[in-house]
């Protein structure tokens, strides 16, 4: 596997960035991990063990998994821990792993482009609603879908560029790291 200092321009500025993009949104999805696992625990202490009036716990529990686990998207994107099949790809002669990765990669940002112009009008629509319990707009929680989608296009962008890189450099076909 071609060493990232030994990629071209273009190429080594995308693996730098999503390098560092994938270590800033895992450092945002293990503080969301924390918060959710201490608010998970607190709801069932004051169901159980301490009774005491708080209702919010299975509100906020549900605003930061979903938070959680569209962030966390573009993290495997950054490792190409996503779903694929690396075999197909070893398989075929470099060219032909190119092309085909290169369209996968197309269709990926073009959906997460999709899914982000109509995750803003999700929000906007959510906007004009409010939570049960916090009575804050349900444009906060549905923003995750519009943040995570582009996230997920910039970080597929990188990995696509630093990816083909990789492959014209290394003819074993082998794509992911």
């Amino acid at each position: 596997m071609t060493d990232l200092a030994d990629l071209p321009g273009p190429a080594s500025f995308a693996a730098r960035a999503a390098a560092r993009l994938t270590w800033l949104v895992d450092r945002i999805c293990v503080a969301l991990l924390v918060l959710l696992i201490l608010d998970v625990w607190l709801g069932v202490i004051v169901r159980y063990v301490w009774p005491l009036p708080i209702t919010f716990t299975e509100e906020l529990a549900r605003y930061l998994m979903i938070w959680l686990a569209l962030l966390a998207v573009s993290s495997c994107i950054g490792r190409r821990e996503h779903i694929g099949v690396q075999f197909i790809f070893a398989t075929l002669p470099a060219p032909a792993a190119r092309v085909l990765l290169g369209v996968i990669d197309a269709l990926g940002i073009a959906f997460f482009l999709f899914l982000l112009f109509y995750g803003v009008g999700m929000v906007e629509r959510g906007a004009r609603t409010f939570t049960m319990i916090y009575g804050i707009s349900k444009g906060v929680p549905f923003a995750a879908v519009p943040v995570a989608a582009a996230l997920a296009a910039l970080q597929l962008a990188f990995v696509a560029v630093r990816d083909q890189a990789r492959l014209r450099e290394d003819a074993s076909g082998m794509i992911f790291p």
